[in-house]
């Protein structure tokens, strides 16, 4: 198969081939191989590469598997896979190696899919853009000159390039969504307790974080969720398995009531694109015969979002005390980005009062929106305030970075307050994530808009928890009248 045909395909349509014997398993990993070898070099997406080992697997795997021998990337974060590196984008993790899979990977794997190796992130997951300082900046293949978001920039850069028809992906506070915004894909952050977790990682940031995939197609998406959603005894979060199936749920008729804001929940700016982009959303919807109205729910985004990052510090406290002792040795600046000192630092003066009000403040954001959703079966807004950065424009300004540095000097009160002026540049680019995150429900980013620049701008719809199948019928109609 050429690879400019490959590159197009969707992983339901590359199984179909395999399944058809049109394309072997084989042929569909050396397909995915060459085409890493071409376009990697201009999108930095792919960190490691496991493949002789992919090609014996795609001897062996199995055909009977929802996705047989379809090729798949991971991401560098949670996504383990045994004697491949496991560094979750930080220098001082970059000989780590992991010792097991994650029980999400043996789920796919187990789905038939064949793991080629693993994609670039942020330094554990910190930023909405994808630069560390150890695989260094991943592009965005729309235009080499912008990010393809983050934290899951390397897996938009991977699918959007062709490399592989589906990646994997995690979202702690929208690192799946943002890709899918800044670079034309579909991601959906399923419902808290979804998806597979561990081993030895329950809470993913307090069950903020979740694994999935960013896809081409809202059929992947369906297919996906049917195939990976798990009842798991031993995790922090379970949610019940949906029965119906989601594949069946794609046609079935809804009459959604659905509210839609344009706002800016932490107050800051948005763009004109952003704006369009629900607005032409919402005539579609409206023209497909939903109710539709202009609402804001009554949550305190800015209060929001200070407790996200008093969860943040506390969490990066928790792993940096692990990592001292695996390492032995006490860590410096010099051994993490300054990201993640900074909130080492304020995590060290997080006190269990300040970490459990930050938990209580989640719980009454999800409190209020099952109140809301008593109005509303869905919640619509942009996914991002605006098109993808430059690569580069993120970056802290001199005075901001020797403030971060000297971030152990201060008071508790006054670390926070540097913690959110250290975030709020990128928090201007993407408020309207981060609060499915801290409630646990599903909302998926679509691409139903392009600006003036060229690039796409996605639109978030939020469910109530465990009703993913009601975001998988909308996005098909909006897909489709496109």
């Amino acid at each position: 198969m050429k690879t400019e045909e490959f590159s197009k395909l969707d992983a339901t349509e590359v199984a179909h081939l395999i399944k058809t014997r049109q394309i072997t398993p084989k042929e569909a990993v050396e397909t995915s191989l060459s085409i890493i070898d071409s376009k990697n070099p201009q999108v930095n997406a792919v960190t490691h590469l496991r493949a002789e080992k992919a090609l014996v697997e795609a001897e062996q795997t199995h055909m009977s598997a929802p996705f047989g021998g379809v090729p798949i990337l991971l991401k560098d974060m949670s996504q383990n896979v045994k004697d491949s590196p496991a560094t979750a984008g930080a220098k001082l993790l970059k000989s780590n190696v992991a010792v097991r899979n994650s029980y999400f990977v043996d789920k796919l794997i187990k789905a038939g899919f064949i793991v080629l190796g693993h994609t670039n992130a942020p330094e554990f997951g910190l930023k909405n853009i994808t630069e560390p300082d150890l695989h260094g900046a991943s592009r965005n293949p729309l235009n080499f000159k912008h990010s393809p978001g983050g934290s899951s920039g390397g897996a938009a850069s991977a699918v959007g390039s062709g490399m592989v028809p589906v990646a994997g992906a995690s979202d702690g506070g929208g690192s799946i969504r943002i890709p899918a915004s800044f670079s034309g894909l579909i991601g959906l952050k399923p419902t808290r307790g979804r998806m597979p977790v561990g081993p030895g990682a329950g809470r993913q940031w307090q069950g903020a974080a979740i694994d999935f995939f960013l896809t081409k197609s809202i059929r992947d998406t369906a297919a996906l969720l049917e195939s990976m959603q798990v009842y798991q005894k031993e995790a922090a979060f379970h949610t019940p398995l949906y029965q119906k199936g989601y594949h069946e749920s794609l046609n079935r008729k809804y009459q959604f009531k659905i509210g839609y804001s344009i706002i800016s929940p932490v107050g800051t700016p948005v763009s004109d694109g952003a704006v369009r982009a629900v607005l032409e959303t919402v005539e579609k919807l409206r023209l497909a015969g939903f109710q539709c109205e202009e609402v804001t729910p009554s949550i305190d985004g800015k209060e929001l979002m200070r407790q996200y990052y008093m969860m943040n510090s506390g969490e990066m406290a928790a792993m940096v005390h692990n990592l001292e002792q695996a390492f032995n040795k006490k860590l410096t600046l010099e051994d993490v980005e300054i990201e993640s000192w900074a909130l080492y630092q304020a995590g060290l003066k997080c006190s269990a009062g300040d970490f459990s009000r930050s938990l209580a403040a989640w719980d009454q954001a999800s409190a209020t929106m099952h109140a809301f959703h008593q109005s509303y079966d869905l919640y619509l807004t942009p996914a991002a305030a605006d098109t993808a950065p430059l690569i580069g424009q993120l970056g802290h300004s001199n005075s901001m970075r020797k403030s971060l540095e000297q971030i152990d000097t201060l008071s508790a009160s006054a670390q926070q307050e540097l913690i959110y002026e250290m975030f709020e540049p990128s928090l201007t680019l993407t408020p309207y994530t981060q609060l499915a995150n801290l409630t646990g429900q599903p909302a998926i980013s679509l691409p139903l808009y392009t600006a003036e620049n060229g690039l796409p701008i996605g639109v978030q719809l939020m469910a109530p928890k465990g009703n993913e199948h009601w975001l998988l019928n909308i996005s098909n109609i909006l897909l489709g009248a496109d």
